[in-house]
């Protein structure tokens, strides 16, 4: 009698979590695809893709449906998407004006959404973590039948520690060394997993995904706000540095001349391509309505006001030095400009392109892309989804229909996780 192999077991149960998290993630982030298409993305025989996807309906993570029509030989193929019926995440963007809080499923699909706006200045992490709880309770119970909710994230405008989902440092909300991710996992059902991740990096993980850098390996986020945030994904990883904090690009120091920064610097990028310089350049008054100041000024932008627009050309200044000496760092495949930046990406992009040519490095800087972001203003919030539904992705296995996620940590809830998140196909 043959002893068997030690391991093997092991080895099988591995190999298909893999192969099942591959399958996955490609229609996670592709949408609707055939049972062949999908073993063109992934490598796989056409049985085993039929034996992985068959596990994952099972589970209720897809669905299968009509084969796609074709011309050609061969039989045609079953499509194969995202189960409308699946586990969905709580995800939530925090920003200085308020909160967004939404039910997104599998696919990026958005399902319900709330936001509530408050004004301006320091927030107590209590009363935020108890508003977004609310409003997820809210939001699930107005969806019949009640999905099955597998964890939460949270996209921060500040520094983020994905290892335990606290916040190190959110200046604009007046927050150092906040544990928000155990504030609110206490305030949601018992065992769901809650990831907290820098609104950059998040917004990189989602235009990577399934937004305007689609179909890249070197992908450069920039965002602007009140201040400037990046992420940078390097052959499908998220850089994240060593305690997470990689990313703070709005204080690389671009004018020795310029105006005080809030982090005690002098000159630092989002003093020159942050909101409140803009503004300052058109002659506007901040105020407490900054949102609503910014709405007026891109308006008149539109009609043609001619301080305005000079004041866009001017900050399109500032932007394409700052991106100039990233892209030469970084040497990205494409740059998108998320929040802020996209919005007023029609009135700079040539004085961006211009300055960019002028400084950029041949090598660095030739072919490089800069588009405006292509989820728009929600590209924080479907990262912060993609970011709660990255174990489910990792490992399939480990879901089963109607659990609740009960037997899985998510990512943020990790002890000794590394703060490289593998967001790649296969």
């Amino acid at each position: 009698m043959t002893n068997p192999v030690p391991g093997r077991g092991a080895r099988f149960a591995g190999v298909k979590r893999d192969h099942l998290g591959a399958i996955l993630r490609v229609v996670d982030a592709r949408g609707a695809i055939s049972r062949s298409d999908l073993g063109l993305v992934t490598g796989l025989s056409r049985s085993t893709v039929g034996v992985l996807v068959a596990d994952l309906a099972a589970r209720g993570l897809v669905l299968e449906g009509a084969p796609e029509a074709r011309s050609g030989p061969g039989r045609p193929s079953p499509t194969v998407s995202a189960s409308p019926d699946g586990p969905v995440v709580i995800a939530a963007e925090l920003g200085i004006d308020g909160v967004t809080v939404a039910v997104v499923a599998l696919g990026g699909t958005v399902t319900a959404r709330e936001r509530v706006e408050w004004t301006r200045g320091s927030r107590e992490p209590g009363q935020v973590a108890s508003e977004i709880a609310a409003l997820a309770s809210v939001l699930l119970g107005s969806l019949t039948p009640r999905p099955d909710v597998i964890g939460a994230g949270v996209a921060v405008p500040g520094l983020a520690r994905t290892t335990d989902g606290s916040v190190a440092l959110a200046p604009n909300l007046g927050w150092h060394e906040v544990p928000f991710g155990q504030l609110l996992r206490d305030l949601l059902p018992a065992r769901t997993a809650v990831a907290v991740g820098n609104e950059a990096d998040l917004g990189a993980l989602a235009e990577f995904v399934r937004g305007a850098g689609a179909g890249t390996q070197h992908l450069l986020y920039v965002s602007g706000e009140v201040g400037v945030g990046g992420g940078f994904i390097c052959r499908g990883q998220l850089l994240g540095g060593r305690n997470g904090f990689a990313g703070e690009v709005g204080h690389l120091p671009v004018n020795p001349a310029g105006t005080p920064c809030r982090c005690g610097s002098v000159g630092c990028w989002e003093t020159e391509a942050g909101e409140e310089a803009l503004l300052r350049r058109a002659g506007r008054r901040r105020g407490a309505d900054l949102p609503g100041a910014l709405e007026a000024l891109l308006r008149d932008a539109k009609e043609g006001d001619r301080r305005v627009l000079a004041a866009l050309d001017e900050h399109g200044r500032w932007v394409g030095i700052g991106l100039a000496g990233l892209v030469n760092v970084l040497n990205p495949d494409r740059v998108v400009l998320g929040g802020l930046f996209a919005r007023m990406h029609p009135f700079i992009a040539e004085r961006v392109a211009w300055e960019m040519e002028r400084r950029c490095l041949a090598a660095a800087g030739t072919g490089v892309e800069v588009v405006p972001a292509g989820l728009g203003v929600d590209s924080a919030l479907i990262g912060a989804a993609e970011l709660a539904f990255e174990s489910l992705l990792a490992d399939p296995t480990s879901y089963q229909r109607g659990d609740g996620g009960s037997r899985r940590q998510g990512a943020g809830s990790e002890p000794g996780r590394d703060n490289r998140t593998e967001i790649g196909g296969t």
